[in-house]
């Protein structure tokens, strides 16, 4: 199934949604852009058997994305421009299925953000990432909350702060990158890992995913005791823990229901 917006497109294929970037020629985010990717995401969200997000760019583009437009941070249109762009992480973390960002070129401004907002982040040798909003006088709020959990703390303030770029080397050696592969290497290597999210229940990924976000930052003794709750009270309410727990004791292949 595929389903496109003007400057987007939603694909759903073999239980994987991919969502497309495709404004050429750097993928600048415009308000209309982000609240097409914000619609995309809740559609996928009521696809109970879709078990990963890829988020990518139309190949041909010279970037990832080059982050929201100059225009959208004057003073008229700001506060619309942050609601539609944080709505889209809002509900990324609402549907809460596996993202997994597919980066060739530049990741900059907002598409930064997306790429550390994403559970996993491919890279190509030639893609560039940063956070150069500093340099017009302003600061990327999204950044500012998930940059010092993904890189740590000193790096992240000193990206932000300066604006300057990673190159993927860079970008993976903190953490921002899971895995820098050739050009040509990028849809195989993200096959393999999708191909691994199709084993898995869904449900178990999405709490699971929801978890991990819902106790990062809190103390120990308080995300422990949330995430025990999460097991217990919805993981354990499904369906599909026990058909895995049974498919181990009989040495078998689970047969998920993805509830």
């Amino acid at each position: 199934m595929t389903s496109t917006h003007k400057e987007i497109q939603l694909t759903i294929h073999d239980r994987v949604a991919r969502i497309t970037m495709a404004r050429p020629p750097l993928n600048i985010l415009t308000i209309s852009m982000m609240k097409e990717m914000n619609q995309a995401v809740l559609k996928v969200g009521t696809l109970k058997e879709v078990c990963a997000i890829v988020l990518a760019a139309t190949p041909g583009i010279r970037a990832f994305s080059a982050g929201v437009g100059i225009e959208e941070h004057r003073a008229e249109t700001v506060y619309q421009m942050l609601d539609a762009f944080h709505s889209v992480f809002r509900s990324f973390n609402i549907v809460s299925k596996p993202v997994i960002a597919l980066v060739s070129g530049a990741a900059l401004g907002g598409g930064c953000e997306l790429v550390a907002f994403a559970d996993i982040v491919l890279a190509t040798q030639s893609s560039r990432f940063g956070q150069p909003e500093i340099k017009i006088g302003v600061f990327p709020p999204v950044a500012a909350c998930l940059l010092p959990r993904v890189i740590g703390e000193k790096k992240a303030r000193e990206l932000i702060l300066t604006g300057e770029l990673l190159t993927a080397e860079e970008a993976s050696a903190l953490g921002l990158v899971n895995h820098v592969v050739p050009e040509l290497e990028l849809e195989a290597k993200a096959a393999g890992i999708l191909d691994v999210l199709r084993q898995m229940s869904v449900p178990a990924l999405e709490i699971t995913r929801r978890t991990m976000a819902e106790v990062s930052g809190l103390p120990f003794e308080d995300a422990l005791k949330k995430a025990e709750d999460a097991y217990l009270n919805k993981l354990m309410s499904c369906r599909d823990p026990l058909e895995g727990i049974q498919a181990f004791i009989d040495k078998r292949a689970p047969a998920w229901k993805h509830r």
